[in-house]
């Protein structure tokens, strides 16, 4: 029975422990006062406060733009500094893209120290926001800190210039960048770049892009910063992932040393009303600020970047925010790793056969590798079966619940399948677990190079402690117990930023991840399961994963804090003379008392793939679509040039879409029109303009001999009169993300 309590015990501890991994890269806490020359959060943010105004959303090329374009730039007066503004029509040009995305952009700018020889510092964020939201943090935070940071350095001796870029048009495709690069001098004059972005609004601010090759710019951050969050493996997912910054603009046509920073806490609040200045946490600003003023005040410091100490990869990890721990060239790390376990598997302790240690060692190998598979199957399961009863995402308002519940479904794999292997000892089990590991973090790495980080320190710790246990044989246990911690510190730290992550699924990947961390200390807790019957135990442990549910399954689905995505649009055109209600949520139902405003079903309109619960709507007088009217067409080699005049008629976006497959080989505005690789991309072909400026505007598409089908869709963000009975009706916790309200009228051309 002590041993039943104290595995409980044990157990109970790793729950906690996984519970905690968010802390493990907490920002430092914020200072109650800033001394001189210290960034002042309170005072970045009350000159942000100033900025947003009345908090109302401010896309590009709108009245509300304007306002915050010109309250930023009585901001930059108010510090001694003269800003200027920068005005182009611009469209993006995206590489692998089959889009084009164009609107009238003002870029602000101002220097510090532009009578000083040598290359410029640009440090880079946008000012322009969401359709849906205020943008307090995506991008206000980087606005903010980079006003502070200009604050304190305009008064500091430099030894280069320094340029602030507020970009506007990140939101429409990163076409305030575009417009930088194609049209201002000054982009010729640059070599290092600090981008600042945010996917959330709490949280630590990750470095998690940098220019490639690393070296340079991971050594630069390391010697600057003193409270790092980083990681290679974040490096190396994101190079994976279709996202895009402004980096991505800027590393397409320049090679400038880069480090691209952002915060990931509290996504429900991203690209929603609910980004605003209250839910801003001020630690999250004030570790921005402070790494922003230590990188520039480090560059700002030097006559310029020496492009030769550039070359090479670096690993990199953030150790708490303490440290920031930089490996040289990975293969051999991971080569010096695998042999140290293969010589420590091999060789036999006192009283051990040689021959049965290595081959207990390698049949436990493919039987451990199921501990991390069964977890995830169970995380899958639990997801599966909670979310049919309670659909859309249940867990959204309390993640670390389901969290914890997958955490603990692979606490229950890994010791159902540990006590079925009574046949191996826990050396065995040790030595072949962190094999294991060594070989998927090798296997890992082959797609994200950056991830070997988290697979070398632990291993090696625990290598050196088994070859020692050669000598003393009480070293071993207590090195693997060392080598454990190291996982959790590292990995976790790494599992809690993860978990931010992927906060809208699929939350059974933490699993994977949990598994490698939870299995080095359910190896050493093995001898507690003693001579019980396997049966019992996996009976046990079966009824333990499913109680772990319980309270993720109880819990409020959402929150004030943390609401359901819940877009309301009314759909003119999707259908033969039929408009609809479209409501775009997480699919979960919609409430008993929406029968009353029409029949919904779950379906599609020609808006995208998602999704959406649609209901026939009545006609709404006085609604006149957005229109391409015919302006030129001419013959060119190949096919034809097509110009066409948009007409607007209210709408704020206008977008012209072509089918998958149709002969498209450019699209844009007259003088920019941007070449499409139709064997480089997938999906249908888009030319959007945004802004009251594509009201007449003349874009051009270059397209095949035969004719080509066009959609016109116009969105206009503010929905019709009728909308109002469903607008009352909108659940408690819910609010638009990534989709306004909108009135949306389709067309159909051809050209």
């Amino acid at each position: 029975m002590r041993k039943i309590w104290l595995l409980a015990l044990i157990v109970t501890g790793l729950l906690l422990g996984m519970a905690a991994t968010r802390w493990l890269s907490l920002p430092p806490p914020l200072r109650t006062e800033a001394a001189a020359g210290q960034f002042d959060a309170v005072r970045a943010k009350a000159r942000l406060a100033r900025v947003l105004g009345n908090e109302a959303p401010h896309p590009a090329d709108s009245a509300a733009s304007d306002g915050v374009r010109e309250r930023l730039a009585a901001e930059i007066r108010a510090l001694g500094l003269e800003p200027r503004v920068a005005d182009r029509f611009a469209c993006n040009n995206l590489q692998k893209s089959s889009g084009v995305s164009c609107s009238r952009v003002r870029n602000v700018l101002v220097t510090i120290g532009g009578g000083l020889p040598g290359k410029h510092l640009l440090v880079n964020s946008h000012y322009d926001s969401s359709t849906v939201g205020p943008g307090a943090s995506d991008a206000g935070l980087g606005v903010a800190s980079m006003l502070e940071v200009a604050a304190l350095l305009k008064d500091r001796p430099l030894r280069r210039p320094v340029t602030f870029l507020f970009n506007e048009g990140e939101e429409l495709g990163l076409i305030g960048a575009r417009a930088f690069l194609d049209a201002d001098p000054l982009s010729r004059n640059v070599d290092t770049l600090i981008n600042l972005e945010a996917r959330g609004t709490t949280g630590p601010v990750n470095m998690f892009e940098t220019s490639e090759p690393n070296a340079g710019a991971v050594a630069l951050y390391r010697n600057a910063v003193r409270s790092p969050v980083a990681n290679s493996l974040a490096v190396s997912a994101y190079r994976l992932i279709p996202n895009s910054t402004d980096v991505s603009t800027f590393a397409e046509d320049r090679q400038w040393l880069t480090l691209n920073f952002a915060p990931i806490g509290n996504e429900t609040r991203y690209h929603s009303p609910g980004d605003d200045l209250a839910a801003m946490d001020p630690a999250t600003l004030q570790h921005m600020g402070d790494q922003v003023l230590q990188v520039a005040s480090a560059v700002a410091g030097q006559d310029g970047v020496d492009m030769r100490k550039r070359d090479g990869e670096r690993l990199f990890m953030n150790v708490g925010t303490r440290w920031l721990i930089s490996f040289a060239p990975p293969s051999l790390f991971s080569l010096a790793a695998l042999v140290l376990l293969v010589a420590s598997t091999s060789l036999p302790g006192r009283g051990e056969n040689g021959r049965g240690v290595l081959r207990g060692v390698l049949t436990a190998l493919p039987l451990l590798l199921i501990a991390p598979l069964a977890g995830a199957a169970v995380a899958w399961i639990g997801v599966t079966l909670v979310g049919s009863v309670r659909e859309g995402q249940f867990w959204r308002a309390h993640q670390p619940l389901s969290e914890l519940a997958i955490y603990a479904g692979v606490i229950a794999a890994g010791i159902a399948l540990l006590a079925a292997m009574r046949g191996w000892t826990v050396p065995q089990l040790r030595r072949a677990w962190w094999l294991l590991f060594v070989l998927v973090g090798i296997l890992f790495s082959v797609f994200a190079p950056g991830a070997m980080v988290y697979f070398i320190i632990p291993p090696v710790i625990f290598s050196l402690g088994s070859l020692l246990g050669r000598r003393w044989p009480g070293v071993e246990t207590g090195v693997a117990v060392l080598a454990a911690l190291a996982l959790f510190v590292t990995m976790g730290a790494a599992l809690g930023l993860i978990q931010d992550l992927v906060n809208s699924g699929p939350l059974w990947i933490l699993a994977l991840f949990g598994g490698m961390v939870l299995m080095p200390w359910l190896i050493e807790a093995k001898p507690l399961l003693g001579s019980a019957r396997w049966s019992r135990v996996a009976a046990v442990a079966a009824a333990f994963a499913a109680l772990a549910w319980l309270p993720a399954a109880l819990a409020p689905a959402y929150s004030a804090d943390r609401q359901q995505q819940w877009t309301l649009q009314y759909v003119v055109g999707a259908g033969p003379d039929q408009p609809f209600w479209s409501v775009v949520n997480d699919r979960k139902p919609l409430p008993e008392a929406w029968r009353e405003f029409g029949q919904w079903r779950l379906g599609t309109l020609p808006l995208g793939t998602r999704q959406r619960w649609l209901s026939p709507a009545r006609p709404v007088e006085g609604f006149v679509p957005a229109r391409a009217l015919p302006a030129e067409a001419v013959a060119r080699p190949g096919g034809r040039r097509v110009r066409l005049r948009l007409q607007a008629n209210g709408a704020d976006s206008i977008v012209l879409l072509a089918p998958e497959g149709a002969a498209i080989a450019g699209l844009g505005i007259p003088g920019q029109v941007r070449a499409i690789d139709s064997k480089g991309t997938k999906g249908p072909y888009t030319l959007s303009c945004t802004g009251r400026s594509c009201d007449g505007q003349v874009v051009e598409l270059l397209v095949g001999p035969q004719p080509v089908k066009l959609q016109v869709t116009g969105t206009r963000w503010a929905l019709p009169a009728a909308a109002a009975p469903l607008m009352a009706a909108r659940p408690a916790h819910a609010r638009p993300q990534y989709q306004p309200d909108a009135t949306i009228t389709i067309e159909r051309i051809r050209i």
